[in-house]
């Protein structure tokens, strides 16, 4: 079968609306020749108008084959898993925010010299513009602690600066479900183009994930202009079902996910994965109490650093977990998914 180039990419993927915009396909293109046009506004990238296979026939495929979109992800909301745990780091991390333990584990396998880098996504605490960023230092992941929940950039763009900028060999990758999906992709892919970036990959965290939002629309749109919320005035956002708006003052303000419909990247839809089921740990706050952090370890790798983190102190496993509740809202989020 012939090699796919970016042009089946577009017209499976980005002209059908069901771009991740997680920037995989930006991150592993040999030539720099995808792009997202404009911060925060683009539904999917494009080509400059060049391309190695189109252009001069040399095999390529690589923004194709780690495209997360190009193949659905079937199975159960929980997937195969070795334990689900509910943990909370022992760290003093101020921005925590579910139980830190992600924060936890990465700033022990930082400190312990089991990778030397992760690819994450940071935000601007005063307008809260989510960026892709490579951390080294173990006190910078704490600094950077909490989720994200709205889409301003490609989100694993940093990928090719930590893997051909700054060639580090043993990378922590931490995404929500579609990032998660294009990694494991890169990681299990035989394209030659995609092996340098699979074979520094040591450690992939997910996230829980409903769905993201569209920063221009919710955070200057809805929470700026109509409910005269400043950016600089909120300490964190945080989704259980419901939006939930935390003030730095203390006040919170709620809105149901119904009301936030417009703001959904309509990439998001095209997404059945809740929990991450690609990666080898899987965080997020559903099925823990308040606190804590629920993680599914899905293999040795994941257990490996999980124990190491419990080991350094650094983390504590406590109370119970509440599967049905993490089920219930993966099925809730699968069954508004249109059929492919």
């Amino acid at each position: 079968m012939a090699t796919k180039s970016y042009a089946d990419l577009k017209a499976e993927v980005w002209d059908r609306g069901a771009c991740a915009g997680c920037g995989a396909c930006v991150a592993v293109c040999p030539a720099d020749a995808i792009c997202f046009d404009e911060q925060g506004g683009a539904l999917s990238p494009r080509n400059i108008g060049y391309c190695k296979q189109q252009n001069d026939e040399v095999d390529c495929g690589a923004c194709y084959d780690a495209c997360p979109r190009v193949q659905a992800i079937t199975g159960d909301v929980l997937g195969n898993y070795l334990e689900i745990v509910s943990a909370r780091a022992t760290l003093e991390i101020p921005r925590r925010q579910t139980g830190g333990a992600v924060t936890a584990i990465i700033f022990t396998a930082l400190d312990q010299g089991l990778i030397d880098a992760v690819v994450t996504v940071t935000e601007d605490p005063w307008t809260k513009k989510p960026a892709s960023v490579v951390i080294t230092q173990a006190g910078e992941i704490v600094h950077h602690a909490g989720s994200r929940y709205n889409w301003w950039v490609p989100l694993v763009a940093a990928l090719k600066t930590a893997v051909i900028g700054r060639k580090f060999e043993r990378i922590a990758v931490i995404g929500v479900p579609c990032v998660v999906q294009a990694v494991h992709r890169i990681r299990e892919s035989e394209n030659d183009l995609l092996k340098p970036f699979g074979k520094r990959i040591r450690l992939v965290i997910g996230l829980f994930c409903t769905e993201t939002f569209d920063y221009r629309i919710l955070m200057e749109g809805i929470l700026q202009k109509e409910k005269q919320i400043e950016t600089w005035n909120i300490d964190r956002l945080d989704v259980r079902g419901k939006l939930e708006v935390t003030m730095r003052d203390g006040s919170s303000l709620t809105l149901p996910l119904e009301r936030l419909q417009e703001a959904i990247r309509p990439g998001c839809r095209h997404c059945t994965d809740f929990t991450a089921v690609c990666s080898d740990i899987s965080a997020g706050g559903v099925g823990s109490k308040r606190g804590h952090t629920t993680l599914i370890v899905r293999n040795d790798t994941g257990r490996t650093f999980l124990k190491e983190a419990i080991a350094r102190n650094n983390l504590v496993e406590e109370g119970s977990v509440d599967t049905d509740a993490i089920v219930r809202l993966g099925l809730s989020k699968a069954r508004r998914t249109p059929k492919r």
